[in-house]
């Protein structure tokens, strides 16, 4: 899934900061999955949150060009 999120993530036509803030977020998603649960570094819940914050920002900024 991750791989997925970065191959086409890299396609989209979104300003460079988009590509900076999904990069970091699927690191982060990367991560927690060495966990299986909650911690307080990796809130797997609260990361999916921002996962979906970033999805629907860059549709509206796709959606605005």
């Amino acid at each position: 899934m991750i791989r997925l999120w970065r191959s086409v993530g890299a396609t989209l036509p979104l300003p460079d900061k988009y590509g900076e803030v999904l990069g970091n977020l699927l690191d982060r998603i990367e991560a927690s999955a060495l966990f299986s649960e909650e911690s307080c570094s990796f809130s797997q819940k609260d990361l999916l949150a921002s996962l979906q914050m970033w999805a629907d920002k860059a549709r509206g900024t796709l959606s605005a060009s």
